[in-house]
């Protein structure tokens, strides 16, 4: 009986947030798609099953990310759970590609240097600047204020789904991994940017009261 009365809800759900929901659930299946032992066999070149099917569930759950804004806004169906779950939703698929990736190791070899693709320290940073922006943001609303987002975040948004794309395809070619690499370089600096333009405009509401 409870199930169906969520499946109800579920069905009376507005267009933008059962596509937000569709990207939440997609969160969960790629971690399973990446421990699924067959999956991890070559499907093309050096790419696996895994990698392969990740990065199309990668790509239309970032589709919908754009979609469910659009229609949102056009058919003016914003709701309180969009505001909370939308930008959640895109941080966690986010977040979960790139662990994903780093749990694969992958390095690529530049001359005599190897790198990794997607180090440690370049996660730890995206996720310290998305905890910040979301700490912000908590203070800003029990106060009533509304922090506007930033070009630099919508850009880093954008770049970051298609360096994870390139990410997936590093096994294909050498030339599609030294991109990917530089793709995630460049999400790092714009995560740093966005993150601190995002303080600089929010400085009043967190020093308000030092």
């Amino acid at each position: 009986m409870i199930c169906f009365h969520r499946s109800i809800k579920y069905v009376n759900m507005n267009w933008p947030n059962k596509l937000t929901m569709g990207r939440i659930i997609a969160i969960p299946v790629m971690i399973v798609i990446a421990y699924i032992p067959y999956l991890q066999s070559i499907f093309f070149c050096e790419v696996s099953y895994a990698n392969f099917i990740n990065f199309i569930i990668f790509a239309l759950a970032s589709c919908t990310d754009f979609l469910d804004g659009f229609l949102a806004r056009k058919y003016k169906l914003i709701t309180t759970f969009g505001k909370f779950a939308d930008p959640l939703a895109d941080k966690i698929l986010v977040l979960i590609s790139f662990l994903i990736l780093f749990m694969q190791k992958r390095m690529v070899v530049i001359g005599s240097v190897s790198l990794e693709l997607v180090p440690m320290w370049g996660i730890a940073i995206i996720l310290l600047r998305e905890f910040t922006v979301s700490g912000v943001r908590l203070v800003a609303a029990q106060s009533g204020q509304v922090i506007a987002a930033g070009w630099s975040g919508k850009v880093k948004t954008f770049e970051t789904m298609v360096a994870i794309g390139f990410l997936f395809f590093a096994g294909l070619h050498q030339a599609i991994a030294i991109i990917g690499l530089v793709l995630m370089y460049l999400s790092v600096i714009l995560t740093l940017y966005s993150g601190i333009e995002y303080i600089w405009n929010s400085r009043k509401i967190i020093f308000e009261s030092i």
